[in-house]
């Protein structure tokens, strides 16, 4: 694989050298800007051979450097060779940091305007060194000289009944219009995939693990919407389904579309939606409002119909991470120290036991001993999958789709018996789960004012983890779900009633262990005696926390109560769906422990 990177730096540089250019930055991004994209647009994989879900290259003439954050700085130098590229942090040093600290003067840097937000360009060019210039691409490189570039996968959509979504298309539709009217705007442009899904209630599968379509939309202040995407991909009854004022249109007439909204007020939002359409509106003459993608906050926000689907999606979730939790107790039991392949196959045919279950939510991180350090780990990644070690941890982080919700649960577990230290730390990181879990707050409380409640216990012992606490995860959609987020960085956005997010702090000890624990909780109104609305979380996994890695020393009564009723809570809904040695094994793993 060196050797093929190799080849394929030098062809870019060729290019830069036929075009008169210095350098050509390469994000993770494909024009969607989401987190996952489909296999055709892994342009940074194909220049780097990094398969993490963020990062970006720069390659210049005589340099390359890639950039990643906390979460793959081991990855990448099993990955990307040391010999071609420099490794940067991308937090630390950002690609733009780099390139004006490690180019010539005069130097003409490529980008391509649809692979970055129009907040990347306009912040870019407004901070960039004055002696370095920013040309944008109209026709990426890479899709030229990338020989076997994979096809499209593209999916017919399904259609989303109100027994799943609870609210139509067209009440969607005339809510966000009634907005953008608030707003003074003529038209949105849509580039979320998840917020066109939501909006149209429709899904698809043409990125894997997003249960989405890939497509533009703009939506018009009276309702009406023109839709981007093949005709061929929508069943028979979509006009019928998402009510009138839905136009469709073809994906390449996106360009005419954009240039007839001249002289309109269209909002845009910087943050999602990429640097060509915010180029093209204002070369069509169109009047630019910056704003939210006005589809996020109601879409995070679910409504009753949205909740009920997420509570009984994680029971028979959490009936498939059991089965799984106690086949892994039954295989080390009986001396048989499988590898992560293996297992996250295993998991992924429980899963599947229910049929409703579509697709995973993310690729299962299955990470035994060691590589459990590696947060993001990928055994599909490694020259050879890691094996169960014993006297360690496994950590399992995974999810599921369902039609009526989206899953995401880590478990870290004891294979064999583990030394005080583990001990130490899987209690540390369960105290800081336990206090934000608890957590009582008003309204208008943002997640990173609650970050600090998960990472206190581990901080007091000098310890931390280089990630986020929680994210917001969409309703048979993105698992990844803004705006809401728990995490050190500043976030304006309010928790709401309705939103789901994770909980998920962990300690990683590099090439010793990895701990993790996640829960998705449910943001919910809370009773109290006081005068104002007060809101808490409730959680919506439903398995087992192993109770083998619980130092007792370590807990004070208040937490140890809150892991015997949460462990009571999923023996009652998730023993009903087992049976013998299964249930045997839930009995023993759900027990009140006593001091």
């Amino acid at each position: 694989m060196q050797s093929v990177i190799s080849q394929r730096v030098a062809q870019i540089r060729e290019w830069l050298a036929a075009e008169q250019l210095d350098a050509l930055v390469i994000p993770h991004e494909d024009e969607f800007l989401g987190e996952y994209i489909p296999e055709h647009n892994e342009r940074l994989l194909w220049a780097t051979g990094f398969t993490g879900s963020a990062g970006a290259a720069v390659i210049a003439r005589d340099k390359a450097a890639v950039f990643v954050d906390g979460r793959y700085v081991v990855q990448v130098r099993k990955q990307v060779p040391g010999d071609v590229f420099e490794y940067r942090h991308l937090i630390e040093e950002p690609p733009m940091h780099w390139v004006e600290t490690q180019l010539a003067s005069g130097s003409k840097i490529a980008v391509d305007p649809r692979l970055h937000s129009g907040a990347w360009l306009k912040r870019t060019q407004q901070t960039l060194n004055s002696d370095l210039t920013l040309v944008l691409l109209e026709a990426n490189p890479i899709d030229t000289l990338w020989a076997d570039r994979p096809a499209p996968t593209l999916s017919d959509a399904r259609l989303m009944g109100l027994d799943f979504v609870g609210q139509s298309s067209s009440d969607k539709r005339a809510k966000i219009a009634a907005s953008l009217q608030k707003q003074k705007a003529d038209a949105v442009l849509l580039t979320q995939l998840d917020s066109i899904a939501w909006l149209l209630n429709v899904r698809g599968s043409d990125v894997a693990c997003l249960p989405v379509l890939l497509s533009a939309a703009i939506l018009h202040n009276d309702g009406s919407v023109d839709f981007f995407i093949d005709q061929a991909r929508l069943p028979a009854e979509f006009a019928a389904h998402v009510g009138e004022g839905v136009r469709v249109q073809a994906p390449e007439t996106l360009k005419n579309s954009l240039n007839a909204l001249q002289g309109k007020r269209v909002l845009l939002d910087p943050a999602t939606s990429n640097a060509w359409a915010g180029q093209t509106l204002r070369d069509a003459g169109a009047i630019i409002l910056e704003g939210a993608d006005p589809c996020m906050l109601p879409k995070a926000a679910k409504n009753a119909t949205e909740v009920a689907g997420m509570k009984a999606s994680h029971i028979r979730d959490g009936v498939a991470v059991s089965k799984f939790l106690a086949w892994v107790d039954r295989q080390v039991a009986d001396g048989k120290l499988l590898d992560e392949a293996t297992l996250a196959d295993q998991l992924w045919q429980f899963r599947i036991e229910d049929p409703s279950c579509t697709d995973v939510s993310f690729d299962t991180i299955s990470a035994a001993g060691g590589n459990a350090a590696m947060c993001h780990y990928n055994h599909n990644n490694q020259p050879e999958p890691g094996v169960l070690e014993m006297d360690n941890v496994y950590l399992v982080d995974s999810g599921g789709q369902y039609p009526d919700g989206t899953t995401d649960i880590t478990r870290t577990i004891a294979i064999g018996t583990p030394g005080e230290e583990v001990k130490q730390t899987f209690t540390l990181v369960l105290k800081g789960h336990i206090a934000l879990a608890s957590a009582r707050f008003p309204r208008g409380t943002t997640g990173s004012q609650l970050d600090a409640l998960a990472r206190q216990h581990l901080w007091a012992y000098g310890f931390d983890f280089d990630h986020g606490t929680g994210h917001g995860v969409g309703h048979f959609l993105n698992v990844h779900e803004g705006p809401q987020r728990i995490s050190k960085a500043p976030n304006p956005t309010a928790l709401l009633p309705g939103m789901v997010l994770s909980n998920e702090p962990g300690y990683y000890r590099a090439d010793a262990f990895g701990i993790r624990i996640e829960n998705l909780e449910l943001v919910v109104e809370v009773a109290t005696e006081g005068d104002m609305t007060v809101l808490g979380f409730e959680s919506l996994t439903r398995a087992p926390i192993d109770r083998r890695l619980v130092d007792l020393s370590l807990l004070n009564d208040v937490e140890l109560d809150w892991l015997n009723t949460y462990h009571q809570k999923v023996f009652d809904v998730i023993s009903p769906s087992l049976e013998g040695a299964d249930l045997d094994w839930l009995k023993q793993a759900t027990a009140p422990i006593h001091r």
